[in-house]
């Protein structure tokens, strides 16, 4: 039996999703065939809106619906400390736990097999950050909370070495590491909250 052309396009769609594999994505689209027409549009509609409506924030580059976001035009915020995380998902594990600083996003890690370097994450905005941040703070935190794969600790580690190189006055700035309550090689997104909250208390300096 052929498979009709649509039923097929959109399997080849869901399987390119992550953690999506061909019978996960048969599944899904044999689900969706018993849908109402209605639920569909709307799921259509709001795939359509995730494009058109979400930007990155031009200085953390976290996804909002304006820029700069709601994090950095809080001024409750503590804006001498910034967290730097691998994704956007890391994020709203720690706004979960109560973290009250600044964020800088990557979007990964440093890792040129899957080429993705430092131009790629960004990273010269959080160098730009830090030079107009000592110019209004007696000391700034930056919190390293990649993740503790191979390629997080690199990125972690280069991000110290060009703070230390490209920020005058970079003594006025305290690098830390979340401490290792994080398993070795484990992602933030999948950590509890306490594990997560311990991490985030006993960060070390870096």
């Amino acid at each position: 039996m052929k498979i009709p052309k649509p039923i097929s396009k959109l399997i080849e769609s869901f399987e390119k999703l992550p953690g999506i594999g061909p019978k996960s994505a048969q599944r899904l689209t044999f689900y969706l065939m018993r849908v109402p027409e209605y639920e569909i549009e709307s799921f259509a509609e709001n795939l359509t809106e995730l494009k058109k409506r979400i930007v990155f924030c031009e200085n953390c580059r976290i996804i909002d619906e304006s820029t700069p976001c709601s994090i950095c035009s809080d001024d409750m915020r503590n804006k001498s400390q910034i967290i730097v995380v691998s994704s956007p998902l890391d994020v709203f594990a720690f706004e979960k736990v109560g973290y009250k600083g600044q964020y800088q996003v990557l979007h990964g890690n440093i890792d040129p097999l899957n080429n993705l370097g430092p131009e790629e994450l960004k990273i010269h905005l959080l160098i730009k950050r830090l030079k107009d941040l000592i110019l209004d703070f007696p000391q700034v935190e930056v919190i390293l909370a990649t993740s503790t794969s191979l390629e997080g600790e690199s990125t972690a580690m280069y991000i110290s070495k060009m703070i230390k190189e490209n920020v005058d006055g970079f003594e006025k700035i305290k690098i830390s590491r979340i401490a290792r309550g994080i398993p070795i090689g484990g992602d933030i997104e999948y950590a509890d909250d306490i594990t997560l909250s311990r991490a985030l208390e006993g960060r070390s300096s870096f």
